[in-house]
């Protein structure tokens, strides 16, 4: 019975698998990483038949390596992926292979899949305990593990297929957009000795849902290296930018002494100066950060990405007034970038001055306009609603951010309060009568669920 409880969980964590695997994570957001990742894909998803106006490759704060897709045209990529690359070249062909999967419908496929297995596995567990009760205990069970078995065994069959059309799509977007699939070959190297590592037996691919690496690589080698593009040099500029982002990220999300280790203060290169300002600003050292940013803005005073961590530190070290000037600059350079305009908005507020509250307002609603999907925007401009006493604004500003943040019953409370006060049939109020209609149904689901 323990055998047939485990692949029973292993059956019911897949479909799980295919229809969530985006819960519980977190999403991390960065102007420079996100105006990065635009770029380097842009070509790619018009290889795929795809808009780059619909379609957003987000990072999870998560430090395994991974990437996937989730049913809808969005690439979700680890952390720990982006940490693992060497080159923008190896992060271009995870992308790649994600939009395969976008571009040949896989969510759908797979949904269905994964609805058959699970109709394979109710059949055999009925058969099965049909036997039982007839008395014939140990067949039964032998029909329940043997169901089970070519269930999970299909469904696994399937995904295996699926990320192999996705390789060969991922490698004809990549020759499409004029890119080398040398990095592709990098990473799933990495991927193999990632493999050794871990033992997994290297006979073949049965029972997991991906083929291994090894087989991965060699159907791609031919098609790579008979690719005119396979010789291409990489985009220097793409490439320098790359490193500075991820160097970024490990500054961002990795303990600070592992920082330091990666990048010793013996390395005076941009990406270590960068990484290393993070990392002394989460060890609470925020002198020894500004001077590291400080030595970044002699070399390239006008860089709006330094400028933002200069003033973001300085904030968040409590002096406000002098981040205004390096955030403001940032915002103007960057044509007041969303999330760079909600720091900026920080500080005018944190500054404790009524005469910056103004400019913080116009700032704040230039940027949720710009980009709705900012709850530390939203958060902020509620707080220059509550200050001036608007008391129904600042709680349709908290019911915007509650709903981006997944808390249904704080949206609808905060909404409902926001309708009490706002002069029914203005545009607030329909949108708080939008977001409370959407919330309660959500509240409800949940209550129905328990």
């Amino acid at each position: 019975m323990k055998l047939f409880a485990a692949r029973m969980m292993a059956i019911w964590v897949l479909l799980v698998l295919v229809v969530q695997p985006v819960a519980a994570q977190s999403i991390l957001r960065d102007a420079e990483t996100e105006a990065l990742l635009a770029d380097m894909s842009r070509e790619l998803i018009l290889a795929a038949g795809l808009l780059p106006s619909n379609v957003n490759v987000v990072v999870i704060n998560d430090r395994s390596i991974n990437a996937f897709v989730a049913g809808t045209q969005d690439v979700y990529i680890h952390s720990g992926l982006i940490e693992a690359a060497d080159s923008v070249n190896e992060v271009q062909g995870v992308i790649a292979h994600e939009l395969g999967h976008i571009a040949l419908g896989h969510s759908i496929t797979r949904s269905e899949s994964a609805s058959k297995a699970g109709n394979i596995t109710i059949l055999s567990l009925l058969l099965g305990l049909a036997a039982v009760a007839a008395g014939a205990g140990e067949a039964g069970l032998g029909i329940i593990g043997a169901g089970q078995q070519a269930a999970l065994g299909k469904f696994l069959a399937h995904t295996r297929g699926e990320e192999a059309g996705a390789d060969v799509a991922g490698a004809k977007y990549l020759s499409a957009a004029g890119l080398t699939g040398k990095g592709s070959i990098n990473f799933f190297k990495k991927l193999q000795n990632l493999e050794f590592r871990l033992a997994i037996p290297q006979e073949d691919s049965y029972n997991r849902s991906h083929p291994l690496s090894g087989e991965r690589i060699t159907l791609l080698q031919d098609i790579y290296e008979n690719d005119p593009a396979y010789n291409r040099p990489v985009d220097p500029v793409l490439e320098a930018r790359f490193q500075r982002v991820k160097a970024k990220l490990v500054g961002y999300v990795a303990e600070p002494t592992q920082t330091l280790r990666t990048y010793p203060e013996t390395d005076q290169s941009v990406p270590a100066r960068y990484a290393r300002a993070y990392a002394w600003h989460k060890s609470a050292y925020p002198e020894k950060a500004l001077s590291e940013v400080r030595s970044l803005l002699a070399q390239a005073p006008d860089d709006p990405y330094f400028l933002e961590i200069y003033g973001q530190i300085l904030l968040e070290s409590g002096r406000p007034k002098e981040a205004i000037a390096p955030l403001q600059k940032a915002v103007e350079s960057t044509n007041a970038q969303s999330l760079i305009a909600g720091v900026y908005g920080h500080a005018l507020i944190a500054t404790e001055d009524p005469s910056n509250l103004p400019e913080a307002e116009r700032v704040l609603k230039a940027a949720v306009a710009r980009d709705a999907a900012n709850p530390f925007a939203w958060y902020q401009l509620g707080v220059v609603y509550a200050d001036r006493g608007d008391t129904a604004r600042a709680a349709l500003a908290s019911a915007e951010r509650y709903v981006l943040q997944g808390n249904a019953p704080l949206a609808l409370q905060s909404a409902e309060q926001a309708m009490t006060t706002l002069p029914q049939g203005s545009a607030d109020f329909i949108r708080a009568q939008d977001i409370a209609i959407l919330a309660r149904d959500a509240v409800e689901r949940e209550r129905r669920r328990r």
